[in-house]
């Protein structure tokens, strides 16, 4: 049943992290590069080499490659899954600026509705216009005695294009045409006014069949007859009129009034280019911020507990909590040996490691830890097993600590002159048969003693409490390590960083001195702390 339930929520985080991928590589490469393009195809093959390298870098140990290999691939695998945090939680943040980015407000007033008339299948209609305006047209003949006049309408100009022609002589009035007179009179932005034609004797003016309904009417090319001819009416419409006009065959407006769908597109890219390049760089930069706190080397902290039980004499005695090292791949001896000066600087009269030393075994990272053989504290050093030991063998790496000058602590106490301190193994020994012991550490001792208990998860507490543990000294929880796994950690701990009672213990749980995977952390600083026991009689 374990097995299937570690299967399904493999599947189910793998299934994530795919959909996770796709997504981002719609918005940082296909929105922001050109189809076929040399950085379409750079980013697309990122797309699958980063994943690759990040599932290769978690199963690299595990599955026993060799340390070279995992050195090669852990650098950009686990820097990749701390940049892919932060890349999707910055891109999700910028989906909303995104669209609003997108959106585009009119530059115009909304044009009033104009009556929907359907435009007539014309195949003669559809030769060029100036193929026929070649071609003389002549003015249409009056009755006799009468002047006659043309209007001149310009080709393509669509509603406004149709002009009225005024009588001069006789006072006749060209009639209206259906769909001119409303689109010149209404005012639309953009629509030219009617222009007249005038004649000596007011004539009617030739419309073609169909203006007004879609189609361009045709302009006569010959000077009105009988009269002086309107340059302005016969001059052609502006091309961004006649794109504008409903009556303009074959053009569609563009959306708001704006520009064509070509500068839609480049609208697009821009902003895909502003907001993911912004996001790349809040990722880059958190990333490079955490990384770097962690490569300086642990922070000192300091807390003061009070023990009741505690003696006069054993008070401001100082206790120096190392936990979470993680040597492996990237972590390695320069890292140990910035922890050993640090440690060494505060003096403390105790040195607890209280689990989570490496990540691997002791043939690759024994070199690694050498440094500690330099620890120095007046009452000796001391290990405790952590859940990473079990990973790669513990019982190697206990056998390896004693030699470095640790004392291991296997379900085991050890009275020191003013209280007692304990130790048990992690919880993951007992998948192994050498989980926590607590009755072997605890179970026989004067309780009228302080007792101080080493022990990797929070989680035991509750039987330190049964066992009448005064102070309990952990790690394991990273203090969440990338924000917000800070809240996830809560889930699985009773405390995820910090001092805390339950009854008459205290808790006391350490962020840690390294960082497992990629070497970063956001929200939850690497620390060595120095716990000072102070006493009530003191």
């Amino acid at each position: 049943m374990t097995v299937v339930i570690f299967a399904v929520v493999a599947l189910a985080v793998l299934g994530l992290l795919v959909l996770v991928h796709r997504w981002l590589w719609i918005r940082l490469v296909r929105d922001t590069t050109r189809p076929g393009g040399a950085w379409r195809r750079a980013g697309t093959v990122l797309a699958f080499a980063l994943p690759a390298l990040a599932v290769a870098a978690l199963t690299a140990g595990r599955a026993g490659a060799p340390f070279w290999l995992q050195r090669a691939v852990s650098w950009p695998g686990f820097m990749w899954l701390a940049v892919l945090l932060y890349l999707t939680l910055a891109m999700l943040v910028a989906e909303p600026a995104r669209a609003l980015l997108l959106r585009r407000s009119p530059r115009q007033p909304p044009e009033p509705a104009l009556p929907a008339t359907p435009a007539p299948a014309a195949p003669a209609e559809a030769a060029p216009a100036a193929s026929r305006s070649a071609a003389p047209s002549p003015a249409p003949q009056s009755p006799a005695g009468l002047g006659s006049a043309a209007a001149a309408v310009p080709a393509g100009a669509g509603l406004d294009g149709a002009a009225s022609a005024a009588s001069a002589g006789s006072g006749a009035t060209a009639p209206a045409v259906p769909g001119f007179d409303g689109a010149a009179s209404a005012g639309l932005p953009g629509l030219g006014a009617r222009s007249d034609a005038v004649a000596g004797a007011g004539a009617e003016p030739q419309v073609r069949e169909g203006a007004g309904r879609g189609t361009a009417p045709q302009a006569p090319t010959d000077t009105p007859v009988g009269g002086d001819g309107d340059a302005e009416a016969a001059a052609p419409a502006p091309a961004h009129d006649s794109a504008v006009a409903t009556g303009a065959t074959g053009v569609t407006p563009a959306a708001g009034g704006g520009p064509g769908a070509g500068d839609g597109l480049s609208r697009r890219r821009f902003v895909a280019r502003v907001v993911g390049g912004a996001a790349v760089a809040a990722a880059a930069g958190t990333v490079g911020y955490g990384t770097y706190g962690v490569l300086r080397g642990p922070r000192v902290k300091r807390v003061t507990v009070p023990l009741a039980k505690l003696p006069r004499a054993a008070h401001g005695f100082r206790i120096a909590v190392v936990s979470d090292v993680h040597l492996g791949p990237i972590l390695g001896r320069a890292h140990t040996a910035r922890i050993v000066d640090t440690v060494n600087r505060t003096q403390p009269d105790l040195i607890a490691i209280v689990g989570d030393l490496v990540d691997g075994n002791v043939h690759d990272l024994g070199p690694a830890a050498e440094p500690l053989r330099g620890l120095r504290a007046r009452h000796g050093s001391y290990f405790v097993t952590g859940n990473h030991e079990y990973f790669s063998g513990a019982q190697q790496w206990i056998d390896h600590v004693r030699e470095l000058g640790l004392t291991p602590l296997e379900n085991a106490r050890r009275p020191l002159p003013l209280f007692d301190l304990a130790g048990v193994n992690d919880v993951q020994g007992e998948s192994e048969g050498h989980g926590p012991d607590f009755e072997a550490a605890l179970g026989d001792r004067d309780r009228s003693r302080a007792a101080v208990l080493l022990a990797h998860q929070p989680i035991v507490i509750h039987d330190a409490v049964r066992h009448g543990v005064d102070l309990q000294l952990s790690g394991h929880t990273h203090g969440g390590q990338l924000w917000p796994g800070n809240y996830l950690a809560e889930l699985a701990n009773p405390t995820v960083a910090g001092l805390e009672r339950y009854g008459d213990t205290q808790l006391y749980v350490s962020r840690g001195a390294g960082a497992w995977g990629p070497p970063v952390r956001v929200g939850a600083p690497s620390d060595i702390t120095v716990v000072e026991l102070a006493s009530y009689q003191a």
